[in-house]
């Protein structure tokens, strides 16, 4: 309960740049991690990972030879992050914006999958935008990149960077607040 509590605290301090006040259900988290292919993944990258709600469905299921590297500005969650003592883990406080660059530091040159929780809709438009270019080119061919929102607002800006037919939707009602998931593939 008390770590609810804390994600509510810092959740509401920040909310100009979290997004939301509280953190995303397995619900929310299985339909995230659906079309990542756990087996053949050598590197999987969230963006935005909050206090770890999804990053611990990850870990979870990742093999021994993948590394799962979080990207998380927040200092609030990236100290919360840290805690996570998972081997296979590695916390950035970095900014989305770097990602090829910042993996490329761990010796890695593309992403088997992205999964990102950042709120784009109250990110500033040129930064989203730099994001999601970076994030199209960090990832393997035929590789996945999953976004959750509450709107629909991207849903036009990702079938552009993905392609229209590279992008679906997905609804999960059984998070607080309700999420639209957009499934896109690098092709």
């Amino acid at each position: 309960m008390k770590k609810k509590f804390n994600f509510f605290k810092e959740a509401i301090s920040t909310a100009k740049t979290s997004g939301t006040i509280i953190p995303s259900s397995r619900f929310l988290a299985e339909k995230m991690l659906k079309h990542v292919d756990f087996n053949n993944s050598d590197l999987i990258v969230e963006l935005g990972p909050g206090n770890g709600a999804i990053t611990k469905h990850i870990l979870n299921k990742i093999q021994p030879k993948t590394k799962l590297v979080c990207f998380e500005i927040n200092e609030a969650f990236y100290q919360e992050l840290l805690k996570i003592d998972h081997p296979q883990c590695v916390v950035l406080k970095a900014s989305a914006e770097n990602i090829r660059e910042e993996i490329k530091q761990l010796g890695y040159d593309k992403a088997d999958a992205i999964i990102s929780s950042l709120p784009l809709s109250i990110i500033p438009n040129e930064v989203a935008q730099n994001i999601l270019e970076e994030s199209y080119q960090t990832l393997k061919n035929k590789a996945p990149f999953t976004q959750f929102q509450y709107s629909l607002n991207y849903y036009k800006k990702l079938k552009e960077i993905f392609k229209k037919k590279n992008v679906s939707l997905n609804f999960e009602p059984l998070n607080i607040p309700p999420a639209f998931i957009y499934n896109c593939t690098k092709n």
